[in-house]
C-alpha cells in the first residue's frame, strides 16, 4: 500500500499548531496580569508596576517563581494522581483549540501547497463542536482528583463544589449551543461562523441563549461570582488547597485556557467569528485581529464581572441553573425548532 505523504502540508500544520498554541499560552500568561491591572483600574490603585515597563513583564517573573518554589506533598496524598491531576485539568482546555477557526483562508499559502487550501486553524471537523463539548467536559477530572487525593477535607468539599457546578451549568450550556447549530445547521464551527456572514450575528437572532451561554461559561470555568471551588472565607483554597510550585501553576494555566477556549467559542458561536461586517472578502489577517478584539471583549467581561459583583451562595448557584438557566434553555431550543418549522 503506498502512502503519499505530503511534506509541505504537514510543515504549515506543524506551523500553526506551533504558533497557535504559543498564543494561547502567551495571552493566558498576560490574562494574570490583565487580572491585576483591570482590578487595580477598577480600584483606583496602580497594580503591578515593577517588573518591565508597566509591569508588563510580571507574568514572566511569576513563572520563574513557580518554577523555583518547593514541592509539597501532603502526608496521605496518592503521589500519582497528585502529580496528574493538574495536567488532567489543564490537558483538555489546550486539546480543544484545535477547533477553533482563528480566521479564513490563508491564499498566500495556496500555491506552497500546490492548490489545496489552509485556514488559520489546526484542524476543521465535521463535528468539532462535539469535539470540543466531548473534551472539555474531561477538565473536571482534574479537579475533582485534585480535591480527593490530597487528603484534605476542604480540598474533597471544594472539588465536590466545582464537579457539581461544572456538570449542572454545561446541561444550559449545550442547550443554548443547540439553538445556534439548529439554525446554522452543522457543528462544524467553520460552517457556524459562515452562517453569519452576512446575516445578523446569532447573538442578535438568539439574544436569549447568548445571555445563558454567557451565564454558563461563567459557572464552567469557575469564575466569580460562581468561585465556590475557592471560596477562601469557606474552603481555604478549594480544591488546590494543597498545591505548590508548577502543579498550581498548572490549574491556573487550566483555568485561564478554559477562560480563552470559552471566549473563542462565544466569538465564533455568537459574533460572527472572525467575520467583519460589510467586509466579506477581508484579508485572513485582518479576520484574525477581528477575531482577537471579539475574543478580548469577552475576556473583558469576565474581569469586569469579577470585581463588579458580590458572590452567590451555592444553593443560588445551584437554584439558578436548575431552575431558571435550564428551563429558559430548553425554552428557547423548543422556540427555535418551532420557528424555523412554522415561520
Amino acid at each position: 500500500m503506498d502512502f503519499d505523504f505530503d511534506w509541505k502540508y504537514a510543515l504549515v500544520a506543524l506551523g500553526k499548531v506551533v504558533v497557535l498554541y504559543h498564543m494561547v499560552i502567551v495571552i493566558a500568561a498576560l490574562m494574570t496580569l490583565a487580572e491585576r491591572k483591570v482590578s487595580a483600574w477598577m480600584q483606583y490603585r496602580i497594580g503591578p508596576n515593577r517588573v518591565g515597563p508597566w509591569g508588563v513583564l510580571q507574568p514572566l517573573a511569576d513563572g520563574v517563581k513557580f518554577i523555583f518554589k518547593e514541592e509539597v506533598l501532603p502526608a496521605g496524598a496518592m503521589p500519582l494522581l497528585f502529580r496528574v491531576a493538574p495536567a488532567i485539568a489543564a490537558v483538555p482546555a489546550m486539546m480543544t483549540m484545535a477547533v477553533i477557526p482563528f480566521s479564513g483562508e490563508i491564499k498566500e499559502l495556496n500555491g506552497f501547497l500546490g492548490g489545496r487550501h489552509t485556514f488559520l486553524s489546526m484542524t476543521d471537523l465535521d463535528i468539532g463542536l462535539l469535539y470540543m463539548l466531548s473534551i472539555g467536559g474531561l477538565g473536571v477530572y482534574g479537579i475533582i482528583l485534585g480535591g480527593w487525593v490530597s487528603n484534605s477535607k476542604f480540598s474533597l468539599m471544594g472539588g465536590l463544589r466545582a464537579s457539581a457546578q461544572m456538570i449542572s451549568y454545561e446541561l444550559s450550556l449545550i442547550l443554548s449551543i443547540l439553538s445556534v447549530v439548529a439554525l446554522a445547521g452543522s457543528l462544524s464551527l467553520r460552517d457556524i461562523v459562515a452562517a453569519q456572514q452576512g446575516h445578523a450575528w446569532f447573538a442578535v437572532q438568539q439574544p436569549l441563549a447568548f445571555f445563558l451561554f454567557v451565564v454558563a461559561i461563567f459557572a464552567e470555568t469557575n469564575r466569580h461570582p460562581f468561585d465556590f471551588a475557592e471560596c477562601e472565607s469557606e474552603l481555604v483554597g478549594g480544591f488546590h488547597t494543597e498545591y505548590s510550585s508548577m502543579k498550581f501553576a498548572l490549574y491556573f494555566l487550566g483555568e485561564y485556557t478554559a477562560m480563552i477556549v470559552m471566549s473563542a467559542l462565544g466569538t465564533a458561536l455568537f459574533l460572527g467569528g472572525h467575520t467583519i461586517p460589510f467586509l466579506p472578502e477581508a484579508h485572513w489577517a485582518l479576520g484574525l485581529v477581528a477575531f482577537l478584539a471579539k475574543t478580548s471583549l469577552f475576556l473583558f467581561l469576565f474581569l469586569w464581572v469579577r470585581w463588579s459583583l458580590p458572590r452567590f451562595r451555592f444553593d443560588q448557584l445551584m437554584r439558578l441553573g436548575w431552575k431558571v438557566a435550564l428551563p429558559l434553555a430548553l425554552f428557547n431550543l423548543i422556540a427555535t425548532g418551532a420557528r424555523m418549522t412554522f415561520l
